[in-house]
């Protein structure tokens, strides 16, 4: 009996294990494996996670039924299955979309040129914004609010107006932070800074940006100090489809866009288009805006080794501005306050409005060689018109009431022509006009990167980097204000910057617009320009490199470039015929880095990136006081840095921590205020409200941080955020200070110590938390909230900074989305926001550095002599968007 026992318990036993089959699969995104997602068996127990490769296996009792996949940040996928018993059975690979952003429907993108992280396994400091959370919180913002939320990253500049914006990273400033879009450069090749009026469209055609903080994956010989930003646009959609919407804002903004994709044909050709506008009065007094975006995209997959991808985008706009002010006017006007702005005959008027208009075009290129070897070439253009208006001549004081009396100024104007018997108007003496600095260009441009895979571990990149560029900058009459023209005289200079003793005249009896779209078609004549004509073309050249290994737990690379960067200076307006062309000026550049990663225990790895770059000094800093002289001073930038971290990865949390050191040394800066009484006393030849810019040559900055973002999702509905950085970014050694006015002149130039001062405009420690729920499906509710503290004042290398008050912000938004027709895009959604919800009261950033005195009155502990800006208080957004 005992016998009969054991065999029966022996054929359950192993009839229990043939019973079983097994279930296989690898989990990707569509270009790389997913470790630590979660595969289970819909209705029982049997679970496994996938491996640093994404594959999984499953031991299950079941013979058919649904595998549920699962991961962080994408949408949940349910695969069904049948198993023998005891058999296996193969889902290859699975591919899990990235939730409500579906990058894998896009047709061509450069994928070589992009320099994405996913794209090396080697880790960096990153954060990844996606299309639908660009589209959800950016409201009537710039495109740099979206970036409010990762850690190191502060925007300023929001109250000066639409498309005013900046950012900092890690404490660096935008002309020292790389910006791309799709893998060309965007920085400004004079003085690598951003002007996000330029991109006000860039909110509607981003697919993705992703910010990297520090040395960044970026391929291409260029040097980035703070980090690396990409945005990537959207391309030709595979699909035929499209949506059109509607927002509405606070201060009157509205908003409409429409796009349709035509699909891709069985030849192999698609079409998308998307055309916006946008109008609005602006957050604060005296910003009224409006403007369009433009995009189009034609793709063409010509076989399976070769697509291609062209596309043209601009963003035409026109927006009035807002500069920084004594706190003490803020507190007498309100702190919506602008002195820019005032009435004509009744009718609102600006002095200074900012229009510009730059189309941009690339054409990118994907040759599959072979299945080791690709090749992507993206060829670019942008062409730039506009500028900026303001005051020239005499302007009279401001009236009582803090706003420009036009109608004054009209009359005085009228008086001058009459006083003098000058019907023609040529008399300039005592009068007023608005002039526009312009500011055009053209830009071409080639980045091509080849990629090898010499072994299964082992990875080669080469590539090119060239750029040419030519811009021209001048003045002109934008309003004659009751003249009729216009007369500027000056002496010419000779080869050697002095005065020749020869004068010229123009007299100017035509003006420019100060509109997107006549500056686009139409360039004033040299003879019509006052004040300053000149320009530049400047040329780089650049070659680079990645050699990378990986294996399933250890990778490291190593990065080189070399570029060579040539300048030459013409000025039209101040020299003689003969010397009109400056010298030309060769510098050689190059950088390095390298890095290495180790992946343990499944969830946890680790890094270390170092890097040194020798960066050629930008174009602005070489000529001497915006003249034809060659500074003799200017050298390469020197910036060394070093950083490391480590990130835990599971089915329910991402964390990383990073810690980082960046030296900057031999650098220049420039920071811009408006003159006070205290300034035209200093400076005689300053009107009251005139920009006053200070340039900081030698400087020496050491900035240390350490980082802490995470993202959870600890039940199905509900996603977690944060983030936590804490910074200490000191100048070191001495500075030499050059203060000029508006028309470029120097005013003073002295040398002072600097060492321990705190560098400004960004807040060195700040942390958030961030949440999002869905209540039910498709509706869901959201909210960030951010602490700021440790914001010093924007100017530049001083000894004793000024440290602002700390303050922190709330906002918080609702979706819904409700899907209609037989289409599986067919939906109407709603985002609401509400930015600043408790409308908080703070300072934004500072310009000025005036201390506490006795008799001093005082704001939340600040001087009300200081220059700046006040954050905005409580704003809200609506938008309507019908997908089909």
């Amino acid at each position: 009996m005992k016998n009969w026992l054991l065999t029966g318990l022996f054929f359950m036993i192993v009839s229990t294990v043939f019973s079983q089959g097994k279930i296989t699969g690898t989990i990707t995104d569509g270009t790389n494996s997913l470790p630590g997602a979660n595969a289970a068996v819909k209705g029982s127990s049997d679970a496994a996670t996938s491996d640093f490769d994404g594959k999984f296996t499953i031991t299950t009792s079941a013979t058919a039924g649904e595998i549920v996949i699962s991961y962080l940040g994408y949408q949940t996928k349910t695969v069904s299955f049948a198993v023998s018993n005891g058999g296996t059975v193969n889902l290859g690979t699975i591919i899990l979309s990235s939730d409500d952003n579906q990058l894998e429907e896009i047709v061509v993108m450069g994928k070589g040129i992009i320099d994405l992280a996913k794209d090396r396994k080697t880790p960096i400091a990153v954060s990844t914004i996606k299309a639908a959370d660009i589209q959800a919180k950016v409201g009537t913002a710039d495109v740099t609010q979206t970036m409010v939320n990762t850690p190191s990253v502060y925007v300023a500049g929001q109250a000066g107006g639409y498309g005013d914006s900046r950012i900092t990273v890690r404490g660096f400033a935008q002309d020292n932070t790389a910006f791309l879009l799709n893998g060309q450069p965007i920085n400004g090749m004079e003085d690598g800074k951003m002007y996000w009026s330029n991109w006000s469209g860039m909110s509607d055609i981003a697919n993705a940006i992703q910010i990297q903080r520090g040395l960044g994956s970026s391929k291409l010989a260029i040097s980035s100090v703070g980090g690396t930003v990409n945005f990537i646009t959207k391309a030709t959609d595979k699909q035929e489809g499209g949506f059109v919407s509607l927002g509405v804002a606070n201060d009157n903004y509205f908003k409409t866009t429409a796009a349709y994709n035509t699909g891709m044909s069985k030849s192999g050709w698609g079409t998308s288009v998307m055309l916006s506008h946008w109008q609005g009065d602006g957050y604060n007094d005296g910003t009224k805006g409006e403007g369009q975006t433009y995009f189009i995209s034609v793709g063409y997959k010509a076989n399976e080794k070769h697509s291609f991808n062209f596309l043209l985008t601009g963003a035409p706009q026109w927006h009035d501005q807002n500069f920084t002010k004594s706190v003490d006017s803020y507190l007498k006007y309100g702190r919506k306050y602008n002195n820019n702005w005032g009435y004509l005959d009744g009718k609102y008027k600006s002095e200074r409005t900012n229009y510009y208009h730059k189309p941009v075009a690339n054409l990118n290129w994907d040759f599959d060689i072979s299945d080791k070897t690709q090749l992507s070439t993206v060829l670019y253009g942008s062409w730039g018109r506009g500028g900026g208006t303001g005051n020239y001549g005499t302007k009279p004081a401001t009236p009582a009431g803090g706003q420009i009396n036009f109608d004054g100024i009209y009359a005085s104007n009228e008086a001058i022509i009459n006083g003098t018997g000058n019907a023609d108007g040529r008399s300039t003496n005592g009068a007023y006009v608005i002039r526009a600095s312009v500011n055009n260009h053209a830009w071409y441009g080639l980045v091509s990167n080849l990629k090898n895979q010499l072994t299964d571990n082992l990875a080669l990149n080469i590539g090119l980097d060239l750029r040419t560029y030519k811009g021209t900058h001048f003045r002109q009459v934008a309003d004659f204000m009751g003249l009729s023209s216009w007369t500027d005289t000056r002496v010419l200079k000779n080869g050697n910057s002095e005065p020749s003793g020869i004068s010229k005249s123009n007299y100017v009896t035509e003006i420019g617009r100060a509109l997107p779209w006549p500056a686009t078609f139409k360039t004033i004549g040299e003879d019509q320009r006052i004040d300053y004509d000149y320009g530049e073309t400047i040329s780089y050249g650049g070659v680079f490199g990645q050699l990378e290994y990986s294996n399933d737990s250890f990778s490291a690379f190593f990065q080189g470039s070399l570029s060579n960067q040539s300048h030459q200076r013409v000025d039209r307006f101040d020299y003689l015929p003969e010397n009109q062309d400056s010298k030309k000026v060769n510098n050689v550049g190059y950088n390095v880095k390298g890095g290495t990663s180790y992946k343990f225990a499944e969830n946890h790895s680790i890094y270390a990136n170092a890097g040194y770059y020798n960066r050629q000094p930008y174009h602005d800093n070489i000529y001497l006081n915006f003249t034809n002289a060659v500074n003799p001073l200017t050298e390469n930038e020197k910036i060394f840095g070093l950083e490391a971290g480590y990130t835990f990865t599971s089915k329910v949390i991402t964390a990383s921590v990073n810690a980082y050191r960046t030296s900057w040394k031999d650098r220049v800066t420039t920071t811009s205020t408006t003159a006070l009484a205290a300034d035209v006393a200093k400076y005689p030849s300053l009107q009251l409200g005139d920009l006053i810019y200070k340039t900081n040559e030698g400087t020496e900055q050491v900035h240390t941080g350490v980082e802490l973002d995470f993202a959870a999702k600890p039940i199905k509905d509900l996603s977690l955020t944060g983030f936590v950085s804490i910074g200490d970014w000191q100048y070191q050694g001495n500075v030499v200070t050059t203060t000029r006015d508006e028309s470029l002149a120097t005013l003073d130039k002295v040398e002072q110590d600097v060492d321990g001062g705190k560098v400004g405009d960004g807040a060195q420690v700040s942390y958030g938390l961030g949440f999002r729920y869905e209540i039910v499906k498709n509706l869901s509710i959201d909210s960030d909230w951010r602490y700021y503290d440790k914001l010093y004042s924007n100017v530049g290398a001083v000894k004793n900074n000024l440290e602002l008050p700390s303050y922190d912000l709330v906002d918080a938004g609702i979706s819904y989305k409700l899907f209609i027709g037989k289409g599986k895009h067919d939906s109407i959604g709603f985002r609401v926001n509400v930015n600043n919800v408790f409308d908080e009261v703070y300072l934004s950033e500072l310009t000025t550095a005036t201390a506490v005195t006795p008799t001093s009155v005082n704001y939340k502990g600040i001087n009300v002599a200081n220059t700046g800006f006040f954050g905005l208080g409580r704003t809200w957004n609506f938008s309507l968007r019908y997908n089909f």
